[in-house]
């Protein structure tokens, strides 16, 4: 039942991130600095980007089944608790941190930032519900 639950786990993250994303998506093209072509979509886009986020969120959400068994957190609320806490403590960090380095717009660190939170919430969220 625990592959069960992470692959389901790291589809809601990744669809979390799909709805995000198609939401934001110009304030984001314009924040990463992005070329886009005549219809507003980027160019040379690849497939790639699609296949390593999936294979992350498989990565994340088995992690966080680890964790969550290890911890013993068992209820919907101490799940969801928990995945905001990832999202927010140690996954934006990181990437704020990152972009700081690099020196990418603050306005990419909220929106990546963002969809972290979020995401590990989702993912947080589902894991508790098996």
């Amino acid at each position: 039942m625990g592959v069960v639950a992470v692959l389901v786990a790291a589809l809601a993250g990744f669809a979390m991130g799909a709805v995000w994303y198609m939401a934001l998506s110009k304030p984001w093209i314009q924040a990463a600095g992005i070329e886009v072509d005549e219809t507003g979509r980027p160019k040379n886009g690849s497939p790639l980007p699609f296949v390593i986020a999936g294979i992350c969120m498989i990565l994340v959400a088995g992690m966080m089944r680890h964790i969550f068994a290890m911890a013993g957190i068992e209820t919907l609320g101490e799940s969801l608790v928990a995945g905001l806490g990832i999202g927010l403590f140690f996954i934006t960090p990181w990437v704020a941190m990152n972009y700081a380095y690099a020196q990418r717009p603050f306005k990419l660190t909220i929106l990546d930032g963002g969809y972290s939170i979020l995401g590990s919430a989702v993912i947080g969220l589902v894991l508790g519900l098996f």
